[in-house]
């Protein structure tokens, strides 16, 4: 197996700088620096004035080169693990080769199960750990509905005791760090509901991250987007599509639509046979995203991150091709002769006609190397 081509980058290169463009809000690296950065805040409270600044000034030099020196207690240590682990499993183990791919697995594995001794309601590190020794998505989907409930109690705990203990901005971000670990678990669960037929649940779950975050750092409202066109709910897609677009403003965002709004509405034209409204939301999504028409043709599926959905750029091919594996339930309804669904081997062909020569021999090379409707391991 070759590794996966993908113009990822891996996360965490530079955490203390901002990037608005990035979808970073839960890089786990960046949160690993925003939760160092509070202890150490805590810890210069002690400190004179002139003392403070000049450890601060040299936060950024000891969290890159010597982590384990800064303040922080078991929980943090244990989060530090979880951001190690997720560079591992989401960002190196898909893209390499077989040779490297058992050595990355168990150290993947040494370090979650290394976090969850360090802190038992390290909730990442449980979920990350229960994706691979659970066999299906169904039995995955079950324990993330079962155990829920708790992880939603104990972070809401956590909450309430940060905005208590210190009040202010400080307090503000050591709550929302503390209730990450709930929405990134029911973020998992409402793209498994997806993957299981669930398709409700999925836009029920993401109604309520919503509610608890308007500003959806978890970006959950691209799972919904999937769900409510694989319902044929147009409607409501429109409705989100609006909130997505009030979000993404508010951030500072690119003003085109992202890749899934984009692929949802070229989904809810092709079940409504409106085939010239479908062809052109792919002209649109053509204009936004380089090398648009060659990845829908492709429809390359990826590994789903782990930790929680992989960092891309926003308007990037890497944010399409991310889309697109996310759509397979879109693309893959019914089969064709060769695997794909009736949405997937129309929208290759339409594709594939707007190319060139050179740029449809490469789509037939890669789907040489990778198979047709093969789902990338």
């Amino acid at each position: 197996r070759a590794p996966l081509r993908l113009s990822h980058q891996l996360p965490g290169s530079d955490p203390g700088e901002e990037a608005r463009e990035a979808r970073l809000a839960y890089e786990p690296n960046r949160e690993d620096y925003q939760r160092l950065s509070l202890q150490f805040m805590r810890s210069a409270d002690r400190m004179g004035p002139l003392a403070a600044a000049r450890a601060f000034a040299g936060f950024g030099r000891r969290f890159s080169q010597d982590r384990d020196s800064l303040p922080q207690d078991d929980a943090d240590r244990a989060f530090g693990l979880v951001a190690r682990a997720t560079t591992v499993i989401d960002y190196e183990l898909p893209f390499s080769d077989d040779d490297k791919a058992l050595e990355l697995i168990k150290k993947g594995h040494e370090l979650l199960g290394e976090a969850l001794l360090l802190d038992e309601h390290c909730f990442d590190a449980l979920r990350m750990q229960q994706a691979s020794q659970i066999a299906s998505f169904d039995g995955y989907y079950d324990f993330l509905r079962t155990e829920g409930d708790d992880v939603r109690a104990w972070c809401l705990r956590q909450h309430e005791h940060a905005l208590k203990r210190e009040g202010g901005e400080r307090g503000r971000i050591a709550a929302n760090l503390a209730l990450r670990p709930f929405i990134r678990w029911r973020a998992m669960q409402a793209s498994k509901a997806v993957i299981c037929g669930r398709n409700k649940d999925a836009i029920d779950i993401a109604r309520e991250l919503m509610r608890i975050d308007p500003d959806d750092e978890a970006d959950v409202r691209y799972t919904a987007l999937i769900a409510l066109a694989k319902v044929e709910d147009e409607q409501g897609l429109e409705e989100l599509c609006r909130k997505g677009a009030q979000i993404e403003a508010r951030r500072g965002m690119p003003a085109t639509q992202d890749a899934w709004t984009q692929l949802a509405r070229i989904a809810l034209a092709y079940k409504s046979h409106d085939l010239v409204g479908a062809r052109d939301a792919i002209t649109r999504l053509a204009e936004t995203h380089p090398n648009a028409l060659s990845a829908l043709a492709i429809q390359r599926e990826l590994p789903d991150g782990v930790f929680s959905r992989l960092v891309t750029q926003p308007r990037s091919e890497d944010e399409l091709i991310l889309a697109i594996s996310e759509g397979t339930v879109l693309l893959q309804e019914g089969r064709d002769k060769e695997g794909r669904g009736a949405l997937g081997a129309w929208l290759r062909e339409e594709c594939l006609g707007r190319l060139g020569h050179d740029e449809r021999a490469h789509v037939f090379a890669d789907e040489v190397e990778w198979g047709v409707g093969r789902e990338a391991e």
